[in-house]
């Protein structure tokens, strides 16, 4: 069996943002040359998620709407997170909800996706730069 591991970083300009980082996986499935497997893409910090699901800007919209419902960044002093000095515990209930890290099999040298299907890194605490890792095993 083979193993390929490779880093993404990302400086996000807003607090909270969307990533299509599907093409970032496919660079490193092709680099790792690895025909038959599966292939782990996993947020490197407790305020960023990775997600499967469509590139839609409506859908991306909604979800912000929806994350800031559940988890409204202000009032900050909403938090008990927040009263060590921080001001993004918010982000880290946004980050349970969307996960921690997907799992694609790989079939063919290919991400083995449904229609429509995309993955994305999830930022909510942004602004700083933050890391992904693709972890691929197989034959």
């Amino acid at each position: 069996m083979k193993t390929y591991r490779k880093e993404l970083y990302f400086n996000t300009k807003n607090r909270v943002e969307f990533i299509n980082i599907t093409r970032n996986v496919e660079k490193a499935l092709e680099e790792s040359n690895i025909k038959e497997g599966l292939c782990l893409v996993n947020a490197m910090h407790i305020t960023a998620s990775v997600f499967i699901n469509d590139d839609e800007a409506g859908l991306h919209k909604d979800y912000y709407k929806w994350l800031e419902k559940l988890a409204p960044h202000e009032p900050v002093n909403n938090y008990n997170h927040n009263r060590t000095g921080e001001d993004n515990g918010d982000a880290h209930l946004k980050r349970q909800i969307m996960g921690r890290e997907v799992v694609v099999a790989i079939t063919g040298g290919k991400l083995d996706f449904g229609p429509w299907e995309q993955i994305f890194y999830g930022e909510f605490d942004g602004r700083r730069q933050k890391r992904v890792l693709i972890k691929i095993i197989g034959e």
